[in-house]
C-alpha cells in the first residue's frame, strides 16, 4: 500500500471520530507534513482535485449526503426480503442487488469525503508555509 493509500486510509479513519472539521485538520497535519515531501503534497493535492473534480454530476451530492441518497436503495433492499419470503425467488436477488448498491454508494460517498479531507489538510499545510 503506497503512502497516498495510507493517507486515504487515515482520513478515512479521521472521519470516525465525532470532532469539528478543524479539528481533524490539526489532527492530520503532522501525519501529511511528516509523510510527504513538498513536491509530493503538490502531486497529490493534483490527484485528489482531479478525482474529486471527475466525479461531478453526483459525487459532491453523494459526498454530502450519502446516507440520504442511498435510503431509496435500502428501501428496494427490504422490500426484496419481503417479496422474497412472500412472493418468490426474484426478491432475494432484488434483495441483494439493494442492499449491496447502498453499501457501495454509501461507502463511494465515504472515499469522496476522506479524499476532501486529506485535500483540505494539504491545502492548510500549504498555506500556513507561505506565510
Amino acid at each position: 500500500m503506497g503512502t497516498e493509500e495510507q493517507l486515504i486510509r487515515v482520513a478515512e479513519d479521521e472521519l470516525t471520530e465525532y470532532s469539528t472539521d478543524l479539528r481533524k485538520i490539526e489532527k492530520l497535519r503532522p501525519k501529511v507534513a511528516l509523510r510527504l515531501t513538498p513536491a509530493e503534497r503538490t502531486a497529490l493535492a493534483a490527484r485528489l482535485r482531479a478525482e474529486l473534480d471527475a466525479s461531478a454530476p453526483f459525487g459532491p451530492l453523494v459526498e454530502k449526503q450519502r446516507q440520504a441518497v442511498a435510503l431509496p436503495l435500502w428501501g428496494l433492499g427490504g422490500l426484496g426480503m419481503l417479496v422474497g419470503f412472500l412472493a418468490g425467488w426474484w426478491g432475494w436477488g432484488l434483495a441483494i442487488f439493494g442492499c449491496t448498491a447502498a453499501f457501495l454508494l454509501q461507502r463511494w460517498g465515504w472515499q469522496l469525503q476522506a479524499r476532501r479531507l486529506l485535500l483540505a489538510v494539504i491545502e492548510d499545510i500549504e498555506r500556513r508555509a507561505i506565510v
